[in-house]
């Protein structure tokens, strides 16, 4: 009887609960992204929910479990591809506000092609290729202590620990964003005079975001390190360089820092991007190929009959190859509807299907060196759009209105899919490690992807009649990032400089990572992390590096088995998100930002809740997993 239980993959409850929570989760995502400038892999809370909730059934089993989770994580990376691009097309202008058909056919074109642009690298990538797939393989244990551990209480705690910590997040998201007892970040600027009479600049601080914490747990400390040390490399050394030579007046303020820093400094950030992105594609030409080949001949010896292990029966290729024919053909049109031009629509969706395929590979492949939530997708995506920006430019001539927008939209469709194709390669690993099969988890990709794509325009619509996307409330970091090299293309006033410092700066950190991995060092110094401290303000780096340090200290808990820290690291982000979503709502029902009742004066308890949360997270993280039971 366990043997048929734990055979089931795809059911109907399997694809109810799937879809559900990849639209909860992508909406949740949503939110932390337009907020925090990054997104988490859902793979893991959505295994841990849907083990809670599918042990109420009596026929249910760990493939199932790995199904539902499949299809929810694809909700968040689609969350990803979207907020970090589309919110651009109503910062610049182009959009009054967000247009549902567009989103939707955007996101689920792209994440679609997403899935099928990885289903021919999936032997080379997960089988062949030495990576680790970090998020696949603890998704995958995850799934197997839970069904080992099935008709005990083990399940049902770690169920309840990520609502517990869900409750803690989104208690403190509803007093400091609904009931704005104290403001989101403690920061401040310092500096002193020169003997030019500017003022030379600092700029320092630190979020109470509950979510930064549990991301920075997540990720680890290395990559905290890197993204603390950018933005102190940002905001302390850079900042007061830069104000110094330009001899600023006037106050010294953290409102002055920040203008200083999103008009000019935060390029430095775009520069080492680019250059990241193209180390990526330089590392990845060779394992491609081979993926490439490999895919190919395994299609062809089922074309002469050979029997296949249920384990390795993708999509067929000619499937694969029809449906990316036919989703670029409402692709087209889109851009056609935007460029008005039928030749320069022609190149760019075939710029586009390039880019796409390329970038999902890379995607993939990072994936399995830092895992899902630290893939370079920004990279990858502000690649695409300068690149984009400048053909479009050489096509189209300086000033005109549809280049910046027509750059985003690219952008948009290949960031939706590298960031599906990222999280599909993770959830392939986990079902490769359980014995699933694979036909039936790149379905459940797509299913989720189309699942939230529907979702995500209005959770869009939402958030920005609540808190205005791009204000200090929802500053959508990486949208008005990609919106400033667009427009900096096309209008000019785009920093070049900074842009090539940042370059400069990315090529050294490459050295050195290179010299690193030649000596064996377990610290590495991916050159994208670094980016990201760069162009994010310091405030949020500073809580994910205290995240990353609790990871560190407890970091023998986690190699004896014990996923406390992760699940309570889920569980923040998760209701601090929701929480941001549920205030959102009776403002956008009823149009009236005031809302929610103001109360004041409790700065200080911000301050000390994070503090004791951290305290709280450090403390769970430190348990053994029966302490739980």
């Amino acid at each position: 009887m366990k043997q048929k239980r734990s055979m089931l993959e795809i059911t109907v409850k399997s694809v109810i609960l799937g879809i559900f929570l990849s639209v909860i989760l992508a909406a949740a995502n949503a939110y932390l992204g337009l907020f925090a400038g990054m997104t988490v892999s859902a793979s893991i809370p959505a295994a841990v929910i849907s083990m809670g909730i599918l042990r109420l059934f009596k026929n249910s089993g760990i493939l199932e479990n790995n199904i539902v989770q499949t299809a929810a994580s694809a909700g968040e990376s689609l969350a990803a591809g979207v907020i970090f691009t589309i919110p651009a097309l109503v910062l610049m202008g182009y959009w009054t506000d967000f247009d549902y058909i567009a989103i939707a056919e955007m996101a689920a074109v792209g994440g679609i092609i997403g899935v099928m642009f990885t289903i021919p690298l999936r032997r080379a990538l997960i089988i062949e290729a030495k990576l680790t797939y970090p998020e696949g393989i603890a998704t995958a244990e995850v799934l197997k202590a839970g069904d080992e551990a099935r008709g005990s209480k083990e399940g049902g705690k770690h169920l309840a620990m990520i609502l517990k910590a869900g409750l803690i997040g989104g208690f403190l998201k509803l007093c400091q964003q609904g009931f704005s007892m104290w403001n989101s970040a403690a920061e401040t600027a310092f500096g002193f005079k020169t003997a030019r009479g500017g003022n030379t600049i600092f700029g320092i601080g630190g979020d109470l975001s509950p979510a930064l914490l549990g991301v920075g747990y997540i990720i680890g400390l290395n990559i905290s390190i890197l993204m603390l040390s950018g933005g102190l490399l940002s905001w302390m050394v850079v900042l007061p360089i830069y104000s110094t030579i330009t001899a600023q007046t006037g106050a010294i303020s953290m409102d002055v820092a920040t203008e200083i820093w999103s008009s000019q400094i935060r390029f430095l950030g775009v520069g080492a991007m680019v250059v990241g992105g193209l180390w990526s594609i330089v590392k990845l030409i060779r394992p491609l190929v081979n993926g490439i080949k490999a895919g190919l001949e395994a299609h062809r010896n089922a074309d002469r009959g050979v029997e296949m292990e249920r384990t390795e029966q993708d999509i067929s290729i000619k499937w694969v190859i029809g449906i990316i024919a036919v989703s670029s053909i409402p692709l087209f049109f889109l851009y056609l509807g935007v460029l008005k031009n039928l030749e320069v629509t022609l190149i760019m969706t075939a710029v586009m299907l390039i880019f796409g395929f390329l970038f999902s590979a890379v995607a993939g492949y990072m994936g399995g060196l830092v895992g899902s939530s630290n893939n370079p997708i920004s990279g990858v995506t502000i690649a695409t759009i300068l690149f984009s920006s400048l053909l479009l430019l050489l096509l189209l001539g300086r000033g005109s209105p549809e280049g910046a927008a027509g750059a985003i939209i690219i952008g948009a469709v290949v960031c939706c899919a590298a960031s599906i194709a990222g999280d599909n390669l993770q959830d392939l690993k986990a079902g490769y490690l359980l014995g699933a099969t694979p036909w039936k988890q790149q379905i459940m990709q797509i299913v989720g992807t189309i699942a939230a794509a529907l979702t995500l325009g209005i959770t869009l619509d939402i958030l920005h009649t609540a808190y205005v996307i791009g204000s200090d409330t929802l500053p959508a970091p990486q949208a008005t990032l990609m919106m400033s090299v667009a427009n900096g293309v096309f209008e000019g006033g785009l920093p070049w400089d900074m842009i090539a410092i940042g370059a400069i700066l990315g090529i050294a950190i490459i050295i050195a990572d290179v010299i690193l991995e030649k000596r064996g060092s377990t610290f590495r110094m991916p050159v994208l992390a670094v980016a990201v401290g760069l162009y994010l303000p310091i405030s949020l780096s500073a809580p994910v590096f205290i995240g990353g340090l609790i990871s560190y200290f407890t970091k023998e808990r986690m190699k004896n088995g014990s996923k406390n820290g992760l699940f309570f690291a889920s569980g923040l982000i998760t209701g601090e998100a929701l929480m941001g979503i549920m205030v959102a709502i009776p403002i956008f029902v009823t149009a009236n930002k005031n809302w929610w009742p103001h109360i004041k004066g409790f700065g200080w308890l911000g301050i000390v809740l994070f503090l004791l949360v951290a305290f709280r997270m450090y403390q769970t993280a430190k348990k053994k997993s029966e302490d739980i039971l």
